[in-house]
């Protein structure tokens, strides 16, 4: 295999890996359309369980040291979550961005070995 090829073969993988980062963001904006994750999700669990969650952790019957930590175990829960979130939308971003730049390298080596062909 000629270096060239094996370039555009090392491209070739690439897009592909990309490409499923970037279907998973796109799964992630059809969830985020979606009215009943905008009302579980997006409302219910970040925002309510969240409120709910922090006027709990001021509650004096709430002050125990195994109520505090189960408190904030849940508030990590939303949080890291949501962080997933963010996460998965920044890969597919970049991903999406790294396919074009990886299509157009591929192309313009296919063009070269066939120039040098």
């Amino acid at each position: 295999m000629s270096s060239i090829e094996s370039q555009v073969q090392q491209l070739e993988d690439s897009i592909r890996e990309n490409k499923k980062l970037a279907e998973m963001g796109e799964s992630l904006e059809r969830l985020y359309s979606n009215r009943d994750f905008k009302k579980l999700i997006l409302e219910g669990f970040f925002q309510n369980e969240a409120i709910r969650l922090v006027h709990l952790k001021g509650d004096a019957n709430m002050q125990g040291p195994d109520s505090q930590k189960a408190i904030l175990s849940q508030i990590d829960a939303i949080a890291n979550l949501s962080q997933y979130f963010s996460t998965v939308r920044y890969k597919a971003g970049m991903a999406v961005k790294a396919i074009a730049f990886d299509e157009e390298t591929r192309d313009e080596l296919t063009q070269e070995s066939l120039n040098v062909g």
